[in-house]
Formats: C-alpha cells, sequence, structure tokens
C-alpha cells in the first residue's frame, strides 16, 4: 500500500511518497534505551489496566511499549519507536513470537493511539522535522496519521492530548475531570496521582465511558480484601444478634434450641 503525503504549509514543494513494506532481511532495528525506568513503569501501568479490565481479551489486538513503527518514506525506510502505542487489530505473527517492530497496513491497523513520556533531554517529541530521518510530531501526525497523540510529562503530572483533524493534530481540551475521550478505545485517558511498586508521582490511568477507573492489579486485591473484610464483619454482627436473642429467650425462660 501507498501514498502521497503533503509536507506542512509553508513547505508546499515537498512531497513525501509513502509505502508500507516489510523490513528488509538485514535491516538493524535501532536499539535505543528509554530514558529511565519511570518510563517503564508507566508504559506497564498502561497495559495492566487494560489488561485486567479484559480491554485486550479479543484476540488481534497490540498494545506495547517501544516497538518501532516502520514506513518507507521516498523509498527509505524511517523507524519510530513510540513510549507506547495501541493497535486495535493487527494480524498474528507466524510463527508466534515477540515483535520489534510494526508495519501498519502491512501487518493490521493504525495505531489508535500513540504516546510519548516526554524526555528530559531532547524533546523531540514536538519535532515537526519535514525531512528524514522526520520529527515524531510530523512523523506521527503527517507519515502515519495516528487518530491521537499524547505526550505526558511525569513530572509534572502534563498531559496533552492531540486528535488528527483533517490530516492536523489539534489539541483536546480536557473534560472537567481533567481527562480526554480516546475514539475507537472508548476509554477515558487523564492523570492519576498515587503509589506503585516503587514509585510515588503522577501516573497515566484509564477510565470507562461511565467513569470507572480501570483497577491495577494491587488495587483488584484490595478491594477484595475490603469486600472479604465487610461481608466477615456483617457475618459477626449476625452472629452476635443470634447470641443476643438467644439469651433473651433464656431470660424469659424460653429454651431458644426447642424453638
Amino acid at each position: 500500500m501507498s501514498a502521497v503525503v503533503q509536507a506542512p504549509s509553508g513547505v508546499p514543494d515537498l512531497i513525501y511518497q509513502v509505502t508500507w513494506e516489510a523490513l528488509p532481511e538485514y535491516y538493524r532495528l535501532p536499539d535505543e534505551p528509554v530514558d529511565n525506568t519511570d518510563h517503564i513503569l508507566l508504559a506497564a501501568a498502561l497495559l495492566e489496566g487494560l489488561e485486567l479490565a479484559g480491554f485486550l481479551d479479543a484476540p488481534g489486538q497490540l498494545a506495547t511499549a517501544n516497538v518501532g513503527i516502520c514506513a518507507t518514506v521516498n523509498g527509505r525506510t524511517v523507524v519510530k519507536a513510540p513510549d507506547w502505542f495501541y493497535v486495535p487489530r493487527v494480524i498474528p505473527l507466524d510463527p508466534p513470537r515477540a515483535r520489534r517492530s510494526y508495519t501498519p497496513h502491512l501487518e493490521g491497523a493504525i495505531p489508535t493511539l500513540v504516546i510519548e513520556f516526554l524526555s528530559e533531554t531532547e524533546g523531540g517529541e514536538y519535532s515537526s522535522q519535514s525531512f528524514y530521518p522526520y520529527g515524531k510530531f510530523w512523523f506521527y501526525e503527517r507519515i502515519l496519521q495516528a487518530p491521537y497523540y499524547g505526550i505526558f510529562e511525569p513530572e509534572a503530572g502534563a498531559l496533552e492530548v492531540r486528535q488528527l483533524v483533517n490530516g492536523v493534530y489539534r489539541l483536546q481540551k480536557a473534560d472537567d475531570q481533567g481527562r480526554y475521550w480516546i475514539g475507537g478505545m472508548n476509554l477515558f485517558l487523564g492523570v492519576w496521582q498515587g503509589a506503585k511498586t516503587d514509585r510515588t508521582g503522577y501516573w497515566l490511568r484509564w477510565w470507562d465511558a461511565d467513569g470507572n477507573l480501570l483497577l491495577w492489579g494491587v488495587e483488584q486485591l484490595e478491594q477484595e480484601r475490603q469486600r472479604t473484610e465487610h461481608e466477615h464483619q456483617r457475618a459477626e454482627q449476625e452472629r452476635q444478634r443470634a447470641e443476643n436473642l438467644a439469651a433473651f429467650l433464656r431470660s424469659q425462660g424460653v429454651d431458644p434450641e426447642k424453638i
């Protein structure tokens, strides 16, 4: 599959031929480490919320981190590895194996949502460089054309979500709860503050259409513990009431065992 992409306004003379092809057999993918361990935890937390809510139970979906998204632009292979992205439909690998790259159209659908955690060093998440190797912002908007692009600054807990409108990213306004509706996923994405594993700070979280938070595993365990404790307390209250009633009947000369 191929497409012709016009450069951003102000650069009308540049036209890009985009094709979606299998990587050359011996192509070496970039092997750049993530910025810090926080990014690993943030990406894993996004995935955990979806998994435990059963969101990914249907086959053929892909939610992953630091996997290269590939395109061929004017005959040159371009690879960008978002910190996290979600694809609603993919073709299973045969034989099954871990993915290191993903080529839209050839292997499945375009990612619905791409997320970058703001880098402490280069700030390339906003780069609209329109020539090879292309800025991330330009690649996601003009080449990939992902419907939603999120940029999250973990230290300040600042989240920006852009939606593709007529081929251009438009900054979205959060709702009254500070959350963003992600069409195609039917979920809200927002910022939550608290502790998980060894990290305390701001996190990206999911909420369903009714505003219910998609819980992490430790939260589900705590919820179950509280439910069990409540049931135990209720059973204890019932036992105490029964004993009080039996004691009252005995005081009236009635044997509760014979009632």
